[in-house]
C-alpha cells in the first residue's frame, strides 16, 4: 500500500469519528425546549368494561418523544384487566414494579416463588424475566414500573436490587389508623411506603416511591410541588373531590388558573413535575391516593425540591 493511499484511509477514518461532532451556543441551549408533560386522567372504565383480558397502557411515547413506551419519561403505568380464570404476562425490562390491586384476587409467579394477593393488595417487584398473574376472579391492577428510563439510558437490568414485597390492605389500612393518630391537626395525613433495603432514601425501591395518602372529609391540603412527575392513583373517593395543578401560585398561595383532576375510584391522573397542585376533598366521606413517582431516583440526586404552603 502507497504512503498517498494510506493517508487518504486514514483522512476517512479520521472523518467518520468527526462527523457528528457538534457544538450548541451555551445560552441557546442551556435551557432547551422539552416535550409537554400534561395533566392526563385515565378513567376506571378503561378496566372496567369489556371481558378481556390485557394490558392496557398509558403509553404517551409520541408526546415525550421517547424510544419506547413511557407515560413520563422515566416511568410506565398501565391497567391490567385480567378477567376470572385468565392468566396474564408481565415481561416489563424494569429494576422496578409496584401493583395496587384495584379489585378481585389472585396469585403471581415469578423465579422467586408466589405472591396471593386480594382487592387493596400492593406488591413490589424486582427485575425479573417474567412474571405470571392468574385471576381467581374477575382483576384490575394498577402497574407502574421504570422500564422507560432503563430505555433511555440503553441499560438492562442484571441483578434485583430487593427481594419482592407483599403490602396488604389489613396492613395499609391498620399503618393509615396509627398515622391518623399522630398526625391529627396537620393538613396532611399519610404514610411512605418503604423498603429497608433503601434506608438513605427511605422509599418504595430505589427508584420508585410511594404514597399512601388520606384525604378527611372536608379537609383541603394546600398547594406543594416536587420535581418528580406523580402517577396519582385515586384509591376511594366520593363525588366533589378533586385535584387543582397549575404552573403558579398568587401571593396568596392559591394556584393560578388551575387544572381540574378530579378523583374517581379506580382512576388516575398525572401531575406534571414542578406544578403546584392542591387536593379538597368537599364530599362527606374520607378519600384515599396512591401517587406513585420516580422520587426514589430524583431523591437520590438530592432535586426532589420538596415545597409546600403553611
Amino acid at each position: 500500500m502507497n504512503r498517498i493511499h494510506s493517508e487518504h484511509i486514514q483522512e476517512v477514518a479520521q472523518q467518520k469519528w468527526q462527523h457528528q461532532a457538534h457544538v450548541k451556543e451555551y445560552m441557546s441551549a442551556v435551557n432547551p425546549p422539552m416535550p409537554d408533560i400534561d395533566v392526563i386522567a385515565y378513567p376506571n372504565h378503561l378496566h372496567q368494561t369489556g371481558h378481556t383480558t390485557q394490558i392496557i397502557p398509558f403509553d404517551l411515547s409520541d408526546t415525550l418523544k421517547t424510544n419506547g413506551p413511557a407515560t413520563s419519561p422515566n416511568l410506565m403505568a398501565s391497567f391490567l384487566r385480567i378477567c376470572e380464570g385468565d392468566t396474564l404476562k408481565t415481561n416489563a425490562k424494569a429494576t422496578s414494579q409496584v401493583f395496587y390491586v384495584i379489585r378481585g384476587a389472585g396469585r403471581t409467579q415469578m423465579k422467586e416463588g408466589t405472591i396471593e394477593w386480594k382487592t387493596g393488595d400492593l406488591f413490589t417487584l424486582p427485575a425479573l424475566p417474567d412474571a405470571i398473574h392468574s385471576a381467581t376472579q374477575d382483576t384490575a391492577i394498577y402497574w407502574v414500573h421504570d422500564a422507560p428510563l432503563l430505555t433511555y439510558l440503553g441499560a438492562t437490568p442484571t441483578e434485583p436490587r430487593f427481594e419482592p414485597v407483599l403490602y396488604t390492605q389489613e396492613f395499609l389500612t391498620k399503618e393509615l389508623e396509627a398515622v391518623r393518630k399522630i398526625a391529627e391537626g396537620r393538613n396532611r395525613t399519610g404514610f411512605l411506603l418503604s423498603n429497608p433495603n433503601f434506608p438513605i432514601t427511605m422509599t418504595l425501591t430505589h427508584t420508585l416511591w410511594a404514597l399512601y395518602n388520606v384525604l378527611p372529609a372536608g379537609v383541603t391540603q394546600k398547594p406543594h410541588r416536587h420535581n418528580s412527575i406523580a402517577l396519582d392513583f385515586c384509591v376511594t373517593a366520593s363525588e366533589n373531590t378533586y385535584t387543582l395543578i397549575g404552573k403558579e401560585i398568587d401571593t396568596e398561595g392559591n394556584i393560578i388558573d388551575p387544572v381540574k383532576a378530579v378523583w374517581t375510584s379506580g382512576s388516575a391522573f398525572i401531575t406534571p413535575p414542578g406544578w403546584w397542585h392542591s387536593h379538597h376533598n368537599e364530599s362527606e366521606k374520607d378519600a384515599i391516593v396512591l401517587p406513585i413517582q420516580d422520587a426514589g431516583l430524583i431523591m437520590n440526586m438530592q432535586v426532589l425540591d420538596f415545597q409546600h404552603i403553611r
